[in-house]
């Protein structure tokens, strides 16, 4: 790799367009020889033209600092000639390559020429798992200095040390996979084939190293994610000693004080381990929740020699939990903890159908892309997690191809599945770390996963309602029926019909008759299928759908639709997959005669006609089951896309029995559970959500109190002058909404929540803010319109200064912004399920049949809890200030108004003007 001089380049520009008038006002080049930087060019350029003010915020370069500089006409000619020759580097080539080129023709230089390289594409190949590959996120990632961001001297440095980062990576790797890589290098859009090349040739005669294995030419590492050691080395500890545990504490918090709270709960999920008893714990911000309960966990695990399982609600506070606290905890016990992390099978890669796949898929950019990041990662990654994995769209469509579907592996796939290595770390961990959807589906396993258990902790408890409703609902996307279908329906030379037809063809198995018939009953099911969906999808019925919105949900039994229809399309598809299953049936008996890849092509034959049997039982159970008592079903489709958009959903009405038959299984083994939440109660009915659960009465429900003081910096303001959300046009009211967002914006300077229980009604407010341009200088973030997960979005949010959040439900719990992150959060209206809601429909209706008001006995305390949690979001710990802020005021003129207000902590209440609440929030930021 050291036959090349690299160059690398960086420009800072008015602009992105050359040829509306944007020009350089700086250009670095840092060259690269043998390896090491050998020497720097860096000159401010004077663009002849003004500095946008938001490119002087953005690079720190003013007129000033480039009034005095040359034109980059009187510098083209050097900056080419000290480009001549080099390979050209950029962090994105695509824009400085492509302006640099225009400008040397404006200039009358010589375009240059060369090969390229653009460590942008290089650095998500071989940092596959970098959450982000902006230049400042991959350089503060890999320790890389960049004392300014957007400063062209400053950025090239930093790029050329990420270029060497990525060579000393690309040395690392085994030559098994660097074939692998350079087979498929020739199709990316920068050079990055010659690194490949060179790094192939000088690793060609290094051993496999011997973390790795191979898996059908395919390298991945082979060592044990958790180790199986002898159990952990914990010393005897006086665990009811309250001078020992701020010891120990003490060798993690700097400075610890004593949490009274803390400790009592630390003791109480100590007792109920030890005693083996069921007990409710609601432990509210500000004690030490995770901490509280993990390490009484781990003491217990290692006293007993017995795994404590923990289970969250998602599997971001799974990650979190298995790096950030595992750490705390193993350096207050002194001890190597092992733990395993256990998620559903789907989260773990098929090394089977990723060899498959890339022996017989004609590969698209995307495909190709993910495929080389795939290849580098498996040499790391311990745990197969695909969630590990940063990829593009069109990677993840891959990623999707490639998830652990079936239990049912062959022999040299059992030896490499990361999902069975990982739960055959369970039984040898301290910890085992899981998430309640993944916890729930161990009653399904064949193979428990959660036996000979020393005890069961269940964080965020309340989540665990919804999640099970979720695990049990079937649904029917006719954009995923229709690929599905079009997988194997097609002979169109590629198409996999066309394959299978071919390896007839070759080994004497083809009749035509049986293919006509093959088509006669595809044609015949489509034929079915086609007509129930017209009957689903042209409906008159949409009176409970908003006039303004494109979204329609229909509940199913209100179509009152013949069930013959629906029966046919369940019998065609039976007959039609039934036959596809037989139809490669005689090449089965010569499978010793075909190649790898013509086996594959049977294979994957064999898959996506299984996946037509699933299809198969989810169209029965939808619309075929008798049993429909306990579950809603319904139709949601957007105006503007039908039938593309049609989706069906059956879902079960309460959760419970599910959850209540986990757990009595689990009592068999005389285990210790506890379940904790933050909000585990609601004030006039303390067991609501233990009922919910379908936690037994005699379970007691213990409650602690946030440490004194800790709510003092938070202020609660009712705005008393917006519009009633009941009597005005909704777009009366966003109009409002936007105006208070706008104002307590600039009062507070931004970083702020704007939380909100309709998209609808968010995208209007954002879109209504983005264009009066009012906080043109604020990053604005809304979810369900800026690109990107939940957590992506939280990232964004916490690295801009200036910055608002616009967030749905997800957004109301379960994200941490600590510190002066957050200054404030906006209650855009009452969390309230909308009555509309199939699922909240049907069980509302439930509830009236046993004589139960549905509002007060489940819509309102279910909005009392979400209030609850959208509070718990804003002081994260002591010292904090915040202000949360309420626009519905509802929770002043109705009379349920005051239990929200009675579930919150006691903290001031002012309720003021828009204006008198701007004026407040001005005079404390500029205090």
């Amino acid at each position: 790799m050291t036959t090349h001089t690299y160059a690398v380049v960086d420009l800072e520009t008015t602009g992105h367009s050359p040829s509306r008038g944007d020009r350089i006002i700086q250009i670095a080049i840092v060259l690269i020889e043998n390896g090491k930087i050998t020497s720097k060019y860096s000159r401010f350029v004077n663009p002849g033209r003004d500095i946008p003010i938001f490119i002087q915020q953005l690079t720190s370069i003013t007129e000033e600092d480039v009034k005095d500089a040359p034109l980059f006409d009187d510098i083209a000619s050097e900056v080419s000639a000290l480009l001549e020759g080099k390979v050209f580097i950029a962090h994105n080539t695509d824009f400085d390559l492509s302006f640099l080129q225009s400008e040397f023709t404006r200039c009358r230089v010589n375009k240059w020429s060369g090969k390229k390289i653009d460590t942008v594409e290089l650095a998500k190949i071989l940092f596959p798992t970098s959450p982000s590959y902006r230049l400042q996120d991959i350089a503060e990632e890999l320790g890389i200095s960049l004392p300014v961001a957007h400063r062209a001297d400053d950025d090239a440095e930093a790029t050329a040390h990420l270029f060497l980062a990525c060579l000393n990576k690309l040395r690392k790797l085994p030559a098994l996979t660097l074939k692998l890589l350079h087979r498929r290098s020739f199709s990316l859009r920068s050079d990055i084939s010659m690194l490949m090349y060179q790094a192939l040739n000088e690793s060609r005669d290094q051993e496999l190293p011997t973390q790795l294995a191979v898996f059908r030419g395919i390298p991945y590492r082979q060592e044990e994610a958790y180790s199986v050691f002898s159990k952990a080395a914990v010393k005897p500890f006086p665990y009811k000693d309250d001078k020992a545990k701020m010891e120990l504490l003490g060798k993690v918090f700097h400075p610890v004080d004593k949490r009274e709270a803390q400790f009592q709960f630390m003791d109480a999920v100590w007792d109920a381990l030890e005693g083996k008893q069921e007990i409710a714990t609601e432990v509210p911000t500000g004690i030490g929740k995770t901490i509280g309960y993990l390490f009484p966990a781990a003491m217990y695990a290692a006293k007993k020699g017995k795994p404590v399982v923990i289970s969250t609600g998602t599997n971001h506070l799974i990650d979190k939990m298995a790096v950030e606290d595992y750490d705390k905890i193993s350096r207050m016990m002194e001890a190597d903890l092992r733990i395993a992390i256990l998620k559903g099978r789907e989260h773990y890669i098929s090394l089977g159908k990723l060899e498959e796949l890339m022996r017989i898929i004609d590969e698209s950019y995307d495909e190709t892309f993910a495929i080389m990041q795939i290849l580098v990662w498996l040499t790391e990654t311990a745990t197969g997690d695909l969630t590990e994995l940063n990829v593009s769209g069109g990677g993840q469509l891959f990623l999707d191809r490639i998830r652990k579907q079936s239990s049912v592996l062959s022999p040299d796939e059992q030896i490499a599945d990361f999902h069975n290595r990982m739960l055959a770390s369970c039984p040898h961990a301290d910890l085992i770390i899981t998430n309640h959807s993944t916890l729930l589906s161990d009653s399904y396993r064949d193979k428990k996963a959660f036996q000979s258990i020393g005890g069961l902790i269940v964080d965020e408890a309340h989540q665990m309602i919804q999640i099970a409703n979720h695990s049990n609902e079937t649904v029917l996307s006719y954009t995923n029926w229709k690929y599905v279908i079009g997988q194997i329906s097609s002979d169109a030379e590629g198409q996999l019909l066309f394959e299978v037809d071919r390896l007839h063809k070759r080994f004497g198995t083809f009749s035509q008759y049986v293919k006509d018939q093959l088509f006669e009953l595809h044609d015949a099911f489509m034929h079915a299928f086609d007509d129930a969906i017209r009957l689903l999808t042209e409906s008159p019925n949409e009176q409970h759908n908003s006039a303004r919105s494109n979204r329609i949900v229909v509940p199913l039994v209100s179509l009152q639709i013949d069930s013959q229809p629906l029966a046919r399309v369940a019998e065609s598809m039976y007959q039609y997959y039934k036959f596809a299953e037989s139809y490669t049936s005689a090449l089965s008996a010569v499978q010793d005669q075909m190649t790898d890849k013509e086996k594959a092509y049977l294979s994957e034959w064999a898959y996506w006609v299984r996946e037509l049997a699933i299809k198969a039982g989810d169209w029965v159970e939808i619309f075929l089951d008798e049993k429909r008592e306990n579950f809603a079903i319904w139709l949601e489709k957007d105006r503007r896309s039908i039938p593309g958009s049609l989706t069906v959903v059956k879902s079960p009405i309460d959760g419970s029995s599910h959850i209540s038959q986990f757990i009595s299984e689990l009592k068999k083994e005389h285990v210790g559970i506890v379940w904790t939440s933050g909000t585990m109660s609601v004030q006039e009915d303390k067991r609501f959500v233990l009922r919910q659960l379908g936690i037994e009465e005699n379970v007691p429900l213990m409650t602690f109190e946030a440490p004194p003081h800790f709510y003092d910096g938070a202020n609660i303001f009712i705005v008393k002058d917006m519009p009633d959300i009941q009597q005005v046009a909704q777009s009366e009211y966003v109009e409002a909404v936007a105006d208070a967002i706008v104002q307590t914006v600039m009062a507070t300077g931004g970083r702020l929540f704007a939380l909100f229980t309709s998209l609808d009604m968010l995208r209007q407010t954002y879109e209504l803010i983005l264009e009066s341009e009012l906080l043109s200088e604020y990053a604005l973030i809304a979810q369900g319109v800026s690109s990107g997960s939940r957590m992506k979005l939280l990232k964004s949010f916490r690295q801009f200064e200036q910055s608002v959040l616009f967030g749905t439900n997800s957004f109301w719990e379960g994200v941490d912004v600590p510190g002066d992150a957050l200054s404030a959060i906006i209650i855009v209206r009452l969390p309230f399920t909308s009555p509309d809601d199939p699922v909240f429909k049907a069980r509302a209706d439930k509830l009236t049949d046993s004589g139960i008001n549905p509002f007060t006995g489940y819509a309102l305390p279910e909005a009392i809890m979400r209030l609850r949690q959208g509070f718990g979001r804003l002081v994260r710990s002591s010292g904090e200030r915040g202000f949360f802020i309420i626009l519905d005021r509802r929770i002043e003129t109705k009379s349920y108004g005051r239990r929200f207000l009675n579930s919150l902590p006691s903290v001031p209440v002012k309720k003021v003007s828009l204006e008198r609440m701007v004026n407040e929030l001005e005079d404390c930021y500029n205090e």
